[in-house]
């Protein structure tokens, strides 16, 4: 089969490799429709090399149709339509049982010290073929998926694979109260996301960022977009009566704008030896914190900071004084796809489209396209938002 593989820093190549095969009684193969580019796939074309092997599959934003099924599968047949999340999960035990579906501990990479293995995603997560290829294996199938309907287009449902669930799991972590303010830092897919979801629970939402396409599309959603100026954070305290927001979504991460010496540390690890640069990235590695930072001081006091940007640093440096005098709330992590389905099917399926599904991809393209869709992502070219890839 096709399939988009990784070659080497900002290295992606189309390739022909082995087609899936059944391993276990409770796998099932998927042929792919639908796969996204997502935003943390960025990181692996730049930063995450020390763990990724030349010929890794990438993707872990998939959806298609089960084409073959495992003796021990139960609730999936042949012809079903399936989305795919992209974390890894059992559903019974400890942590899948309360919601905790990225912890889930059958799936666990111990080796790492990591959560639930994760499609297409490094050897921190399991080093699983990922879903931008023709057909996928689906480890755990008969909680690993998610059953839909044949009538709509596949990008009504495609993003439940991870980014709805991410930015809805990130507004809820916000803890914004009835009527309040949430701040978003990046539009990116989940910061667009994000934004709708806090409209759509009836917040303010009040949206920072650089790139003047993505403060666009936010705002046909009724969001106020503002510039990644050096007065912002002003601006937004002027906006909340001097106190700031209640809620914050940091959806922006590890890459943040600025702090070019970080940048030029992260890059230089990329250079050394893997075993070298694994170690490093472990006990030393560093993130640019512009967009935390930001957050941090936009909140109020006793408001939460929730991040659904990924970061991966062991030795950030966090301004602890401020926020222990702040009473900041601060909450993370991988999000939990199963747990939030429930809420957000009817949402995605809803013909008045609330959270504006079908107003997000700006590049359809087959397969073959994707290592220069990547390029075009990576450096926000062409007024590139989302690219959905058709296998």
């Amino acid at each position: 089969m096709k399939a988009l593989t990784w070659q080497g820093k900002r290295d992606v190549r189309v390739e022909d490799v082995p087609d899936p095969q059944i391993l276990e009684p409770t796998d099932a193969i998927v042929k792919i429709t639908s796969t996204a580019i997502c935003g943390s796939d960025l990181h692996l074309y730049e930063i995450f090399g020390p763990f990724i092997d030349p010929g890794d599959v990438l993707g872990h934003e998939p959806m298609g149709v089960v084409v073959e099924v495992g003796s021990g599968v139960t609730n999936l047949a042949v012809g079903d339509r399936v989305v795919v999340p992209f974390n890894i999960s059992c559903g019974h035990c400890f942590m899948c049982r309360r919601g905790l579906q990225s912890q889930c501990e059958t799936t666990q990479v111990r080796e790492y010290g990591s959560g639930a293995s994760l499609f297409g995603y490094t050897k921190l997560y399991g080093q699983v073929p990922g879903g931008q290829a023709e057909y996928l294996r689906v480890p755990l199938a008969d909680y690993n998926h998610i059953k839909v309907g044949d009538d709509l287009p596949d990008d009504r449902y495609l993003f439940l694979s991870d980014i709805v669930p991410t930015a809805w799991q990130g507004v809820q972590y916000a803890n914004v109260p009835d009527g309040g303010t949430l701040a978003v830092m990046g539009l990116g897919p989940v910061g667009q996301f994000a934004a709708r979801v806090g409209v759509h629970l009836g917040y303010r939402v009040l949206a920072v960022e650089p790139v003047a396409e993505r403060r666009a599309m936010a705002e046909r959603h009724g969001v106020e977009t503002f510039d990644l100026t050096d007065t912002v954070i002003d601006e937004l305290r002027d906006l909340t009566e001097g106190r700031g927001a209640d809620g914050v979504v940091d959806a922006v991460g590890m890459e943040a704008h600025g702090n070019g010496g970080i940048k030029f540390a992260q890059n230089a690890i990329g250079l050394l030896p893997d075993a070298v640069a694994q170690k490093l990235m472990d006990t030393a590695g560093l993130d640019r914190l512009a967009a935390m930072h930001a957050s941090i001081d936009v909140v109020r006091r006793g408001g939460t900071v929730s991040l659904s940007g990924v970061y991966a640093g062991e030795a950030d440096i966090l301004p602890m004084k401020t926020m222990f005098d702040q009473q900041l709330n601060l909450r993370m992590g991988q999000c939990n796809v199963k747990r939030w389905i429930d809420d957000l099917l009817p949402l995605v399926e809803d013909p008045a489209d609330p959270l504006g599904v079908m107003d997000l991809v700006t590049h359809h393209a087959p397969l073959e396209d994707a290592p220069g869709l990547y390029e075009t992502f990576q450096k926000k070219e062409d007024g590139c938002i989302k690219v959905v890839l058709r296998p």
